[in-house]
């Protein structure tokens, strides 16, 4: 059955070294010097098998289906945060709201996800993981059903339940990618994760157009956030039937060598980690782009059509339906385009991750910023303006999780999610959907014509254009930092260095950054050329 499925997977995986070097040839070139990181460790300078996946008894049928279940939980999870974009304005009818308390049930659904993934990763980094994760689904599932029940005259309590959702949320956010860090490595966890991460533009999309369409097949807006709680039920038996809890770091041939230490110490640990940080910073401005333009895209698009009043159902729905098509489309080529673009560029250019994030980033702002300007002239050239720009800035989904996976020790992963999500969602789309909404509101002045309310949100979102070049920024001095954080990362690992030792090199620029990355490029190139 085993060699069934990695026949089925065999086009998507990377080849079988039959050659790998001894993993001692990896560290025979150490310096001291902290300038000079020269034990560099490339993806073929290891022992271990990359394409086969490991944990105990866990057999490759078993992984694969538990990435599959993961894959389908995390659609769950993000058609449920984006269906409330696909049903904004039938919402802010109901209530009675402005852009800026429409703003905040996004605010308050991200604001809780964040506060409390610190304490699931404390948790997933010491405790039965798929236990964890199945108790946080029940509990999202549980709270979106309810929201759809409180009426119209407490908006306050419909914004509590989508508050709560967070928490379940945050519980499988900051879990699900340190199991398959824990079950594959290398060039096949890259693999895996690009499948995992398909699910956040594609769940985001298919939010957009299942929530506007069974609210318009069923005459209500609430039979919206009734779709997913169901699905929700069976992720719980799939979770406890398919999952495994897989020991933490024996993908990396760790797992007898690694302790925890305190949450104190896993923060200060990642807080000296300068790739950790700068490619959380980066994420942090893919994070504000994406919660802006998923909350309000649709309603901008929707305010370009009209004629002055408020968009009809049908306009909505069919509006909901190219934008999450679009989305989805986007999601699968962006994604799948990265993760290839950076597997491949790492063979030459050990940094190249952080690189194509960057590409990923400057390369959207253009389309996204005539986009925008161009959504009432022609809004067929905005429509293809707007996939370029989403592929451009799909590119990093994959590659931002594989950085932190290979950066940090196996049994600080989840925490470090956990502190990613924290600082991506506190500057990022916690704040940015509601920003969007008061610039909008104060621009428009009151004027409840929807021509003006589509200028007004015009020149709010373009806000986004700037976030793109900070982002962009933020992602090329990850590269300068990447390699050596990578080597030492994997030599904790497997005990050939202790944490303890060099302490604070990693956040300290070398005295010729660009003299120290090259030198390290060149050492990893002389690696590979020897074997």
């Amino acid at each position: 059955m085993a060699e069934s499925t990695d026949d089925l997977l065999e086009p998507f995986l990377p080849e079988e070294n039959g050659d790998l070097p001894d993993a001692s040839k990896s560290f025979k070139t150490r310096s001291r010097d902290p300038t000079r990181i020269t034990n560099v460790v490339s993806d073929s300078d290891v022992s271990t098998s990359v394409a086969a996946p490991v944990g105990g008894n866990i057999g490759n049928t078993r992984a694969y289906l538990a990435v599959a279940v993961m894959v389908y939980i995390n659609l769950l999870n993000y058609m449920d945060r984006f269906t409330i974009a696909g049903v904004l304005i039938d919402i802010q009818s109901f209530y009675s709201i402005s852009n800026s308390d429409a703003g905040l049930l996004q605010t308050s659904f991200i604001l809780s996800y964040m506060v409390l993934a610190p304490l699931f990763g404390y948790l997933g980094d010491r405790y039965n993981r798929k236990f964890l994760m199945a108790a946080g689904i029940l509990f999202w599932s549980g709270t979106t059903l309810a929201g759809s029940f409180i009426p119209k005259e407490h908006f306050w309590l419909f914004l509590m339940m989508r508050a709560m959702v967070g928490i379940g949320e945050a519980s499988y956010s900051t879990i699900a990618p340190t199991i398959i860090a824990d079950m594959f490595t290398k060039d096949r966890r890259t693999t895996m994760l690009t499948f995992f991460y398909f699910a956040t533009p594609v769940g985001s999309g298919l939010g957009f157009i299942v929530g506007t369409n069974v609210a318009k097949l069923l005459g209500a807006w609430q039979w919206a956030l009734r779709v997913t709680p169901v699905l929700g039920v069976v992720a719980v038996v799939l979770i406890l039937l398919f999952v495994p809890n897989p020991p933490r770091g024996e993908a990396d041939g760790g797992n007898h060598r690694l302790t925890n230490t305190s949450f104190l110490t896993d923060i200060k640990q990642l807080c000296r980690n300068g790739s950790f940080m700068l490619d959380t910073a980066g994420f942090t401005c893919v994070s504000f782009v994406t919660g802006a333009l998923a909350l309000w895209a649709p309603s901008f698009f929707a305010y370009a059509m009209t004629d002055g009043h408020k968009p009809t159902d049908k306009m909505q729905a069919d509006i909901a339906l190219i934008f999450g098509g679009i989305t989805c489309a986007a999601g699968v080529i962006g994604t799948v385009a990265g993760a290839e673009w950076g597997k491949r560029w790492k063979k030459s250019n050990p940094a190249a991750d952080p690189i194509v994030c960057a590409i990923g980033m400057l390369g959207c702002m253009p389309f996204l910023y005539f986009a925008l300007l161009l959504a009432r002239t022609n809004i067929i050239v905005t429509y293809v303006l707007v996939l370029l720009g989403e592929i451009f800035l799909c590119l990093n989904w994959t590659l931002v999780a594989d950085i932190v996976l290979y950066v940090v020790i196996p049994t600080r992963r989840s925490t470090a999610e956990a502190v990613q999500i924290v600082i991506c969602h506190l500057l990022g789309d916690a704040g940015s959907p509601y920003l969007i909404g008061i610039v909008s509101d104060a621009i428009a002045s009151g004027h409840d014509n929807y021509l003006i309310k589509y200028q007004s949100l015009k020149y709010a979102l373009l806000i986004n254009t700037f976030v793109c070049v900070i982002g962009g920024a933020f992602f090329l001095a990850c590269a300068f930092f990447i390699v050596g954080d990578r080597a030492r990362a994997d030599r904790i690992t497997r005990g050939e260095e202790s944490e303890h030792s060099d302490l604070g090199n990693n956040l300290i620029l070398p005295v010729d950054p660009l003299d120290s990355y090259l030198h390290q490029t060149e050492t990893l190139m002389d690696e590979n050329t020897r074997t």
